[in-house]
């Protein structure tokens, strides 16, 4: 559930390619031609000496910028600075290409570990959803079901504390019933997080000291974001989880924020990117939908492939289909215990998030943004439905089942251009698919989700802009592989 804090960075409130495995066809023991040795390692070259430092510097500088960012006082004017933060990224990500392989490794882990750790530098800076994490752990430990009472409810008055429940005199915050006001977003809906995000909560709550407030999540968001670069430097190309690693919304989103979304992220990449069975990912996917809803649009990359027609579809296509079974299982399972012991519905605000966001209507808050600039607005939903089915059917029929990750890549950012979501934390799914695969043109796509949080009436043309940059990106890569089809049907021509 996002909170439509523009006022946070304004004032707070208050590419090398992959280490793919071998194609059919290639020599045994060897990557396929055209495929980078492992680690994408590039050796030689009289600037490579300067690249390592010159990495080094943009990522303390960047790290520096974000402390400022969390650290700032109220009032604060930070939009620039954090985009002065994403061009950093970007020079950091472009100079590593000289770095040699061990080298890079390096940089990628210690550089990566001291971005995610500035968001733990100063309170929430963009949102608000961390408190209502709080106070839904705090209600399940008192053995109340989440579902059961909106934070509002005088029924939970024993619960509440001074900081969640300030004083309306102390700054700006949630009016509720009685003169209070509460820190928590939309204090009269039920929640809306899936059951796994619940549990999630309860669990850092009982783990807590008493008087840790958001600390403690973000000590988890940020113990997850750490974890997920681990898998993700794992036997793969230290330069895509660069991606994942200096991205300014790992910290600024997973630990600043402490938005879930990074538990289910982190099921993804171990799904996907990790050596998981059809079983296990399965069971990883299913727990990533039962902690954020979202992670559903990668469960087609998961099928990649399964449908092709090759001699090898039919037991890919009985994986696919076990896989699918496991997920919505493990989403059954874990809604189950909270149906049995809750009055109200588990499915709590969402129906009224969806209308609040405009997903139901299109233009009601700028939804649908992409489709709408050449589609009446009646006609956006169902061009939804038809584009995300083709693109679905393209990646369970022609995509490539050694590489899960970059299916789920294509089906989760054609969902996002489709639908110009305005909150940016979703899109570090996306972040985490880009590390995964490499391509790098769709890291626009989670730029242009902070762009439409913090500026709502630009984050049409930067989704806009997004869309351009991952057309031009697949562009450039089949322009790349042209010449050399070309050369072979010349010389073939004149033989």
């Amino acid at each position: 559930m996002g909170e439509r804090g523009r006022r946070g960075l304004r004032r707070r409130a208050a590419d090398p390619p992959r280490a793919d495995r071998p194609r059919a066809g290639a020599p045994h023991g060897g990557p396929s031609r055209g495929v980078a040795p492992r680690g994408g390692e590039r050796r030689g070259g009289p600037g490579g000496k300067w690249r390592g430092p010159a990495v080094a510097a943009l990522l303390a500088l960047q790290a520096a910028v974000l402390a400022g960012i969390f650290q700032a006082p109220p009032g604060s004017t930070l939009v620039g600075w954090y985009a002065i933060t994403w061009v950093l990224f970007g020079a950091a990500v472009w100079a590593s290409r000289g770095v040699p392989g061990p080298a890079a490794g390096r940089l990628v882990l210690a550089g990566g570990l001291a971005v995610i750790a500035t968001g733990l530098l100063g309170p929430p800076a963009t949102s608000t959803d961390s408190f209502r994490y709080a106070w839904d752990g705090r209600v399940q430990s008192a053995g109340i079901s989440p579902y059961d009472h909106a934070p509002a409810d005088p029924a939970l008055a024993s619960l509440r504390d001074p900081w969640l429940f300030p004083r309306c005199s102390e700054g700006h915050f949630y009016p509720i019933e009685g003169g209070a006001c509460t820190r928590i977003n939309r204090p009269s809906a039920h929640t809306i997080y899936p059951p796994l995000a619940e549990a999630y909560f309860m669990v850092v709550d009982r783990l807590s000291p008493g008087d840790a407030r958001h600390k403690p999540l973000q000590v988890a968001g940020a113990l997850l974001a750490a974890g997920t670069l681990l898998v993700l430097l794992r036997g793969n190309d230290a330069r895509r989880a660069a991606c994942w690693a200096w991205c300014p919304a790992v910290p600024m989103e997973a630990v600043n924020n402490a938005h879930v979304d990074m538990l289910a992220v982190a099921a993804v990449v171990l799904a996907l990117g990790g050596r998981a069975g059809p079983s296990l990912r399965g069971a990883l996917l299913g727990g990533a939908i039962a902690v954020k809803l979202v992670p559903a649009v990668v469960l087609p990359g998961a099928l990649s492939g399964a449908l092709s027609g090759a001699p090898s579809s039919g037991r890919a296509g009985r994986r696919a289909v076990w896989t699918t079974v496991l997920a919505v299982l493990v989403v059954a399972a874990a809604y189950l215990p909270y149906v049995l012991v809750s009055r109200g519905s588990v499915l709590g605000y969402l129906s009224g998030y969806v209308a609040e966001e405009g997903y139901d209507e299109a233009g009601a808050r700028g939804r649908y943004g992409l489709l709408r600039l050449v589609l009446p607005d009646s006609w956006a939903v169902p061009a939804v439905v038809l584009v995300m089915a083709a693109v679905t059917f393209h990646v369970v029929t022609r995509g490539d089942p050694d590489r899960p990750w970059r299916g789920a890549l294509v089906v989760t950012g054609t969902a996002f251009l489709l639908l110009t979501p305005g909150y940016p934390w979703y899109a570090l799914l996306i972040v985490a698919l880009v590390a995964l695969d490499g391509r790098w043109e769709w890291l626009g796509v989670p730029l242009a989700g902070a762009v439409a949080y913090l500026a709502p009436e630009a984050g049409t043309p930067a989704y806009a802009a997004a869309g351009a940059a991952v057309l031009a990106g697949a562009v450039l890569r089949r322009s790349r592989t042209a010449p050399v089809g070309v050369a072979r049907g010349a010389h073939r021509g004149r033989q």
